[in-house]
């Protein structure tokens, strides 16, 4: 079992060296030293890293797999801010910048391997290694602009626009999720889904 979880690990940093070495210019050293401060976890289907009331403690790094962020009604609705596929980043930044208790989980929707960093060591990370802390704030830049265009189209956009842009922006979610979570990110009904989907076969 020991040596079989090793053999993950070392998958998983494979995986992550080759996402720094194009994303980055960091040496050998640097990323040996990033990853030597992770810890690897695989999730089954439906786990989650940590849900709502918990404090994030972790920045996440999905190696394979796809995990969602999401939060429940009184209920028992969902709704599901993000999706994070292989080879991104994820966290509840207000919990993890203020480690107060988060009002959303995140959870694997299919088995995923991720890696973690507690946050007194990537803040170190940040601090010593200028690289990395210019490909966070890019991802940070990114994440807020995308935040901005989606609660335009939130806020404005009929429920056929919305899926057409889901569609257009992410077209290997499609086989990957069930409806019922397309419905909830998009924040329409599930019978809303399946008239609009209904519609373009009949086109």
């Amino acid at each position: 079992m020991e040596t079989q979880k090793n053999r993950i690990f070392e998958i998983m940093n494979t995986e992550f060296s080759r996402y720094l070495s194009a994303q980055t210019d960091l040496d050998d050293d640097a990323i040996r030293r990033i990853e030597s401060l992770a810890s690897a976890r695989s999730l089954r289907r439906k786990e989650n890293v940590f849900q709502a009331g918990e404090i994030c403690r972790h920045k996440v790094f999905v190696v394979r797999g796809l995990l969602r962020t999401f939060g429940t009604s009184d209920d028992g609705s969902e709704h599901i801010l993000q999706f994070t596929p292989e080879l991104n980043w994820t966290l509840d930044a207000e919990s993890y910048d203020r480690q107060v208790p988060s009002r959303v989980s995140i959870g694997a929707i299919e088995a995923s391997e991720v890696l973690l960093w507690n946050k007194t060591d990537f803040d170190i990370l940040l601090k010593s290694t200028p690289a990395l802390k210019i490909l966070a704030e890019q991802i940070i830049a990114r994440n807020m602009h995308y935040s901005r265009q989606r609660i335009l189209m939130t806020l404005s956009a009929t429920p056929e626009e919305k899926y057409a842009e889901f569609v257009r922006m992410f077209p290997t979610y499609l086989s990957r999720l069930p409806l019922r979570m397309i419905a909830a990110y998009l924040g329409i009904s599930i019978k809303t889904l399946t008239r609009i989907r209904h519609a373009q076969l009949q086109r």
